[in-house]
């Protein structure tokens, strides 16, 4: 079984950038059994894109579909023999690596695709220092960590904002971190031109984070899975 995906639309995009993006797709919050999602709120889970695409496929039977079946499965492979499991994702990450660099591309990995685990912790980042690695964190801790200058240099991160850690995005933001927002707009509308008193970059553009410059707000439309248009608690902006 493959442990990383590069067959994604949104990360797609960045090839007209020069960069081709593989992506690690876990089970989110304690969907496997165990939690990859420390800093998930109520509203964060509700709305989690893991069954965005091919994830939200149903099956005939009513059971859960391929792809969430693997992410759970790899999930338990990482808690179950987690020496296994990086030795094989640094193994993914080389050849995929290389053949990006074939191919004309700069290879980018992002670990956190639908999980919040400090991947600096094993090792991961570090192995590939030209390689770059960048995700999205409700991590307040690693946030800071990142701006103090102490996480691996070629890794850029991300603060998510949910509907408890307002508080923190502002604090965060003024220290000069770029913030996610989920907006309610529809897409192909514009997104605000400002939030916390900072510019918004237009997030779905493409998934390549460190190309948005510092200290901005990452607007991302909520995209509004199965016609759901409620704000999940409040995690997502009302326009």
């Amino acid at each position: 079984m493959r442990i990383l995906t590069t067959r994604n639309m949104k990360t797609m995009k960045g090839e007209a950038k020069g960069c081709r993006t593989a992506l690690l797709h876990l089970a989110p919050a304690d969907l496997s059994g165990h939690c990859v999602c420390p800093h998930a709120s109520p509203g964060c889970k509700s709305s989690c894109l893991n069954k965005a695409g091919h994830g939200g496929m149903p099956m005939p039977t009513g059971g859960r579909n391929v792809v969430q079946r693997a992410r759970i499965k790899k999930t338990k492979m990482f808690f179950a023999d987690r020496p296994a499991f990086i030795q094989s994702l640094k193994n993914e990450i080389q050849a995929f690596a290389r053949n990006s660099r074939k191919a004309g591309f700069i290879p980018c990995i992002r670990l956190n695709g639908t999980s919040d685990l400090p991947w600096e912790k094993w090792g991961v980042i570090q192995a590939f220092p030209n390689v770059i690695f960048y995700d999205y964190s409700k991590s307040v801790k690693r946030m800071d960590l990142y701006l103090d200058g102490k996480l691996p240099f070629n890794y850029h991160l991300t603060f998510s904002r949910s509907e408890l850690n307002d508080a923190d995005c502002v604090r965060l933001s003024a220290r000069g971190a770029n913030v996610a927002v989920v907006f309610d707009t529809l897409r192909g509308r514009p997104l605000p031109k400002t939030h916390y008193g900072v510019r918004v970059v237009d997030g779905d553009k493409n998934d390549l984070r460190f190309l948005d410059g510092k200290g901005v707000v990452v607007g991302l439309r909520f995209k509004h899975l199965f016609k759901d248009t409620s704000d999940h608690g409040g995690f997502i902006i009302k326009v």
